[in-house]
């Protein structure tokens, strides 16, 4: 079993598991969340303990994690007297799983005095709980090469794309792709339940053949069922696609498709869907 320690930021629907899967390994884990009472929780279901600040939690940790929910959210547990960096060792890395602006990446990795790895991951929060996650890295590959075998305790796949920020550019690339490919199987269910099909032999029919994909096989049937509580929210996929855009908009790349389920995407929250999970585009499709 591990000696080495490790803290972990954020205990959110993502973090919370992937922290416990820290545990599980062997690594000495200290814990810190907004909310004092859910890092309380975690303890009891997990060895290891909790910090009351962000620099209490990376104090004496060889790895630093961290997943919160946006750039701000970012800034507010790495910076200031409270802040990671306030706490982190000579000789750590900062590791950040958020999904989060290559800018702030970059920010970050120039203000640290340790070595920051950005490492959004894919794969929800069944990929969390499961550990099976994939986790997209930019930094450097010393840094890299030691934190892997760590990352591994949580994740199926982790491979470095290029310096700090490729990993945050990797995730949108994941994000342009998965919006794209749920408007169009939520446009292939409905146009198959208007023709008097029965979908769910469609999916099990098609799923086998070039329509195949990993949405069609995991949220083909719940999305003909109605059925949307199967994790990430349609809240965080506009904060993810906002900033596909935002990015977009700098490199010149057309993003015509994405910005058009963005826009879908706001329609479902305005629905009051923004908690369901991103499978739910097809509602504005069947409630037509």
């Amino acid at each position: 079993m591990s000696k080495q320690q490790v803290a972990f930021i954020g205990l959110g629907v993502m973090g919370y598991p992937m922290a416990g899967h820290l545990a599980k390994a062997g690594y000495q884990t200290r814990v810190y969340n907004r909310t004092a009472a859910k890092a309380e929780q975690w303890c009891q279901q997990n060895e290891g303990s909790f910090a009351l600040t962000p620099r209490e939690a990376a104090e004496g940790a060889d790895f630093v994690f961290m997943c919160v929910g946006n750039d701000d959210d970012l800034r507010s547990v790495v910076y200031g007297d409270d802040g990671v960096l306030a706490g982190c060792k000579e000789g750590s890395i900062l590791v950040d799983h958020t999904t989060a602006s290559a800018n702030v990446a970059r920010e970050i990795a120039q203000k640290s005095q340790v070595p920051f790895l950005d490492a959004p991951v894919s794969g929800g929060q069944a990929g969390a709980e499961n550990g099976v996650l994939t986790v997209m890295v930019g930094g450097d590959q010393e840094s890299f090469d030691a934190v892997r075998p760590v990352i591994m305790s949580y994740a199926r796949a982790a491979e470095l794309l290029g310096d700090v920020g490729a990993g945050q550019l990797t995730k949108m690339v994941n994000q342009i792709c998965i919006a794209g490919l749920v408007q169009g199987l939520s446009e292939g269910l409905d146009f198959a339940q208007r023709a008097g099909l029965d979908g769910h032999k469609v999916v099990e029919v098609i799923s086998k053949g070039a329509a195949g994909s990993w949405q069609m096989e995991n949220r083909g049937n719940t999305m003909l069922n109605d059925e949307f509580e199967f994790g990430f929210a349609v809240d965080w996929m506009r904060k993810d696609l906002g900033i596909c855009l935002e990015e977009a908009e700098k490199n010149g790349a057309e993003l015509p498709i994405t910005r058009i389920v963005n826009d879908f995407y706001g329609e479902i929250q305005s629905m009051g869907g923004g908690r369901w999970d991103t499978s739910s585009l097809i509602r504005r499709l069947t409630t037509k």
